[in-house]
């Protein structure tokens, strides 16, 4: 099974990543139960929490050089998320922010 790549992501709060990928399918992924371990305590900060990048080619989401979430994590522990919910919101993001990656 191949893991779709993320083409672009939002936090919708201080713990709720909204995550598009490459398959179009959008899924929420929700970082508490992973603020009990080192590093990701960091994370607790929401201005750090939103401060995250797309890794070029779609294979993570990196907060910094200890921090990042994996496109395999994100899509397997993410929940399915209505597309029309979100992914107006997404597509402005990508357009108008470093969020999106550029086609491969």
């Amino acid at each position: 099974m191949t893991i779709p790549k993320i083409i672009a992501a939002k936090a919708v709060n201080n713990r709720t990543l909204i995550i598009q990928f490459s398959n179009h399918e959008i899924k929420q992924y929700d970082i508490t139960p992973l603020l009990a371990k080192t590093p990701f305590q960091l994370l607790k900060n929401p201005a750090l929490f939103k401060s995250f990048r797309i890794e070029i080619g779609g294979h993570a989401l990196v907060w910094n050089e200890d921090i990042d979430l994996s496109e395999y994590e994100l899509w397997r522990n993410g929940t399915p998320c209505p597309e029309t919910s979100h992914s107006l919101d997404l597509a402005s993001t990508f357009e108008d922010s470093a969020l999106s990656i550029p086609k491969l």
